[in-house]
Formats: C-alpha cells, sequence, structure tokens
C-alpha cells in the first residue's frame, strides 16, 4: 500500500462531507526538510466549508488520525505532519519491492491498449549525429516506459528515404560522385557530395532545377535513379543498425517515406472527395484558416508529392494496421506547427482518432549556441562522441580497477550509459549545449554515478551470499529516507508516462543514490549483528530499483565496475 494513499484516506475519511479525495491527494506535500514530517497537508482547502481557521483544523485533525504505521502527527501552524513508523514502515516497503523484482512499479494501466511510438527516423545517406540523438534516445525510453505501465508498444523508425533531398544527392553523385570511394566510405562520401551540392547551389541555382528533375525521375520509376537511391538506402541501414545496437535502441518498422508512395494516392483522392482541396499557386493544399494555421502542401505545382502527404499516409497505415490507442511522434518542437496541421486534416477527414495523435517535442542540442546543420557540414557526429565516452571508461576502469573482467563490455556500458543519461536527465524541452567535457564526467549526477552506486549494492549482496526476506525493517533515519524514494518509484514511473518525460525518472534514481550513498557512509552495512538481514534487504532493493530504472532509459547495469 502506498504511504500516501495512507495518509490521503485518513483525511478523507475525517473530511469525507468537506472535501474530495482529488482535491486532497492534489496538495499533499513531502517537506523538504524530513524532521518537519514525511508528508504534510495544507488545510488552508478546509477553511471555507469548515469554517474554521486552517492552524485549528490541523490541531483537531492531528487528535483524531490513527494508523498502525502512522506514529506521530503534528499540527504546525495550518499544516498537518505526519511521521510514519520507520521500522514497520521500511519493512513494509522493502518487502514489497523484494516480493516483486522486476516487477515492481508495474501497471496494468495500458493492459489490452496500443501505443504507436515514431521516433529517431533520420535521412538516409547522412551521418548519424549528435542532432539525431535526443529523438532516439527519449523515444526509446518512452516506449520502454508505456511497456512498464502496460502498453504494447510498436516501435517505428520513420527513415527520411524519399524527398527532394534525394534529388540533390542524386545531382551531386552525378556530377562530382565517385564509385569507388562511395563504394568504401558510403555515408562519408554522400554526406561530403550533400554539402558540395549546397555550396554549389550558392553560385549556381540552376543546380536546385535540376535537383527537382532527378527526384521527378526517381518518382517516375527510373532505373538509374531506384539503383543509386536503393544502394545509398541500404548502406545507411547498416551504419544506423550499428548505432542503434550500442544505444541499446530497437524497432519493430523501419518502414520510412518510401514505403507509403503507393499510399498517397488513396489519400490525395479521399481530400478530394472531402473537397479540401485548393489550388494555390499551381500547388494543391489544404487551407486551414479556422486553426490559425498555414496551408497544409499536398501536391506541388510539378505534380511532386511531400513528406507531408506521406504522414498524413501513415497515420492513416498506422491506424488500420496497428488499431493504436495512441500515435506519439517524438520529433524536435521545430515542428509543432506540423503536427498541428495533421490533425487538424485528419479531423477534417472525419477521423475521430485525430485526437490520438500526439507530437512529443524536444530542445535541441546546440553547437556555440547554434542547431547543427548537416547543409553546412556543422555537425558531431555522434559515433565519435560515443567511442570517446568508451575510451574515457576504460581508462577510468584501468586506472581504479584494472583486474576487472570483461573490461570492455563494461566500459561499454558506462561510455554509453553516460551519453544517455546526460541526455534523459535534462527536461525534454530544454535545448542542451554540446559539451563532451560535461557529458563525460564520471561524478555527480551522471548516468556512471548511479551505475557505480548499484555495483556497490551488487558487491555487498556478493559479500553475503543467499538472502531471505526480512520481516522486519531499521529504524535508522539513512535507512527510512532511503526507503521513501524506493516507494514513489511506482509513482515516478507513472508520472514519467503521464508526462512523458524520462526525466522524471532519472532525477529520480540520483535522489536514491545519493540516499543509499548517505546510508552507506554512515552505516556499517555488513556487521554481523541481529539487523545485518534488514540491512542487506534494504541494499537488494536498492539494487532493483536503481537497475530497473536504468533499465527504462536504456542503460546497462553493470555489477561490477
Amino acid at each position: 500500500m502506498d504511504f500516501k494513499e495512507i495518509f490521503i484516506k485518513q483525511i478523507s475519511d475525517m473530511t469525507s462531507k468537506e472535501i474530495q479525495v482529488n482535491d486532497i491527494r492534489r496538495v499533499i506535500e513531502i517537506p523538504k526538510n524530513s524532521e518537519h514530517g514525511d508528508l504534510a497537508f495544507p488545510c488552508f482547502i478546509l477553511a471555507k466549508t469548515m469554517k474554521m481557521p486552517p492552524a485549528i483544523i490541523a490541531k483537531e485533525l492531528a487528535k483524531q488520525l490513527a494508523h498502525p504505521l502512522i506514529e506521530k502527527t503534528e499540527a504546525v501552524g495550518p499544516y498537518l505532519n505526519i511521521f510514519f513508523a520507520k521500522k514497520s514502515g521500511s519493512a513494509h516497503i522493502v518487502n514489497s519491492v523484494l516480493e516483486t523484482g522486476e516487477q515492481y512499479g508495474c501497471s496494468t494501466t495500458g493492459k489490452g491498449k496500443t501505443i504507436v511510438v515514431d521516433f529517431s527516423s533520420p535521412n538516409i545517406a547522412k551521418p548519424f549525429s549528435m542532432g539525431h540523438l535526443r529523438s532516439a534516445v527519449i523515444g526509446q525510453a518512452l516506449a520502454n516506459i508505456a511497456e512498464k505501465q502496460g502498453y504494447q508498444t510498436v516501435r517505428i523508425n520513420h527513415i527520411g528515404d524519399w524527398g527532394t533531398q534525394f534529388g540533390k544527392l542524386l545531382t551531386a553523385y552525378k556530377k562530382w560522385g565517385d564509385f569507388d570511394k562511395v563504394k568504401e566510405s558510403p555515408i562519408e562520401e554522400l554526406f561530403k557530395l550533400y554539402v558540395q551540392f549546397h555550396e554549389e547551389a550558392k553560385d549556381h541555382p540552376e543546380l536546385d532545377d535540376e535537383a527537382r528533375l532527378w527526384f521527378k525521375k526517381l518518382e517516375n520509376g527510373d532505373e538509374e535513379a531506384a539503383e543509386l537511391w536503393s544502394w545509398f538506402r541500404a548502406d545507411s541501414l547498416k551504419e544506423f543498425e550499428r548505432i542503434y545496437r550500442l544505444l541499446n535502441i530497437h524497432f519493430d518498422s523501419y518502414n520510412g517515406e518510401a514505403f507509403y508512395n503507393d499510399k498517397m494516392e488513396t489519400v490525395v483522392n479521399r481530400l478530394q472527395q472531402e473537397q479540401l482541396l485548393t489550388m494555390s499557386d499551381g500547388a494543391e493544399v489544404v487551407t486551414l484558416p479556422e486553426e490559425e494555421l498555414p496551408p497544409y502542401l499536398i501536391k506541388k505545382s510539378d505534380g511532386a508529392t511531400l513528406y507531408a502527404t506521406r504522414d498524413l499516409a501513415a497515420a492513416i497505415y498506422r491506424k488500420e494496421t496497428y488499431a493504436f490507442d495512441q500515435a506519439l511522434y517524438i520529433v524536435g518542437q521545430e515542428q509543432t506547427v506540423h503536427f498541428k496541421q495533421i490533425k487538424a486534416v485528419l479531423k477534417r477527414l472525419h477521423l475521430d482518432w485525430y485526437e490520438k495523435v500526439t507530437h512529443i517535442p524536444f530542445g535541441l542540442y546546440l553547437k556555440d549556441g547554434k542547431k547543427m546543420s548537416t547543409r553546412q557540414g556543422r555537425i558531431i557526429l555522434l559515433e565519435d562522441v560515443l567511442n570517446e565516452a568508451i575510451q574515457q571508461a576504460s581508462a577510468n576502469i584501468e586506472a581504479k580497477n584494472p583486474s576487472l573482467e570483461n573490461k570492455e563490455k563494461i566500459a561499454q556500458s558506462v561510455g554509453i550509459g553516460a551519453i544517455l543519461f546526460h541526455d534523459l536527465k535534462n527536461d525534454r524541452m530544454n535545448n542542451i549545449e554540446f559539451s563532451l567535457k560535461d557529458m563525460l564526467t564520471f561524478e555527480g549526477e551522471t548516468g556512471p554515478y548511479l551505475q557505480y552506486t548499484h555495483a556497490r549494492a551488487c558487491s555487498l549482496l556478493r559479500k553475503t551470499g543467499a538472502l531471505p526476506l526480512s520481516e522486519a525493517g531499521l529504524e535508522n533515519a539513512y535507512a527510512w529516507e532511503t526507503a521513501k524514494l524506493l516507494q514513489q518509484y511506482p509513482n515516478k514511473v507513472k508520472q514519467a508516462y503521464n508526462q512523458l518525460s524520462p526525466s522524471t525518472i532519472a532525477k529520480h534514481l540520483i535522489d536514491v543514490a545519493q540516499a543509499f550513498n548517505k546510508y552507506y557512509g554512515n552505516v556499517r552495512i555488513l556487521e554481523k549483528d541481529n539487523e545485518l538481514q534488514e540491512r542487506l534487504a534494504l541494499v537488494k532493493a536498492v539494487m532493483i530499483v536503481l537497475a530497473d530504472g536504468m533499465k527504462l532509459l536504456g542503460m546497462d547495469a553493470p555489477e561490477e565496475m
């Protein structure tokens, strides 16, 4: 039983005529200083209906409130503070974690429901840069969190494998490309050609016309264009998959924009049947004046379709294929208007599930305060960052624990974990200035700090062997602070899903690790006395929660470091 819910029920039983349970839940606080109690209820909310000063209400409630797990109540001004019984309370929490194990924090909220998660979605023939990291790791974490809540997830990588950029790439390859060089280093060489195209187009705008013609040839099934496109796509996917394996990311579908080419005519016909298409400068658009949005471009003046058309086709296809209850799109905040347009058009097509389409925006990685740009070549390759992180982790292991087994595997887990956690601990709407130094700091509020804390807990348990469940708890204040945080974990997972915010879990794991390390620093955990079993039970509970939380964030949890 959640201790907060115990407190809520007690107040509700005493004030059922004056206040609703949800109102009680909304105002209950966790005091910043534990000396002021474990939970606090501000009585201002009752003053109007009970016609008494909040301080008097607090005193009256303190006299009446009683529960076996509540040790003490205090009225401090308008606040009703309660202190739970540490020994029985910690026993209840720890045993709950140990009994459920990896299932601790699971929920049946999403049972029987499906969520489609569209994330990462890089463009083929371009290197995987730091600019691609956020969508990938946020999407993977949200999919993991949704599964923890009982949802069936479908992870989709909507690869950017179509559009006018391929006309530019084909033009560049035909003019300046070298078959042997591209064959040897496809992504590197194709990226150089892409950047060169944009440099040359500044002085030769006719290149843009040539690129449009090449893309039109590709759309019309030109053999040479299709063959080059297939080659560029296949080699790009090989590179992407290698990066995804490093990041512990997987997908159920790699259906990209090209997959929907034969599905767009149906969408255009539906728009025509509903009389939603309007001509604008030779292009076909859906005007959205009621929503105060710009027109949604369906076909350009030359008849070529756009990613906007494919996104509509993709949404409809996914609903028909997966019967989703929610469709999440983890795409940067600069695409906010685009997704508002998609929902508006779906609504006009009388598809009532348009409300189930949710754009999850996020901030960007910046370099010197500016957005990273593939066109201008201002990027930092993600693989370079990952390799640097792994190398630094390896150096730390060699310096501190050179006899460690599986050093290479653990160095990879720690280095990758550092990158993942550095991203996910930030609120997803914040921009992040790229700093390799900050990412690779292995102390403080970092991924390696969490992993080391987990490894420390594992080490303590290895020294003592098998551990039975503990029926008793601990009076120790440091143990109690740790146990309280463990009990909050299921609610933090739920909150992370409801707010679509992995940082909620990341920040909570830091709190758990810090509380446990204070406990470790102030208590002789392995001392052979009559509380050894209880202390080790708490250690195991911490290990379970840290491992599970890191798993949700896509991180490994090494047992040794």
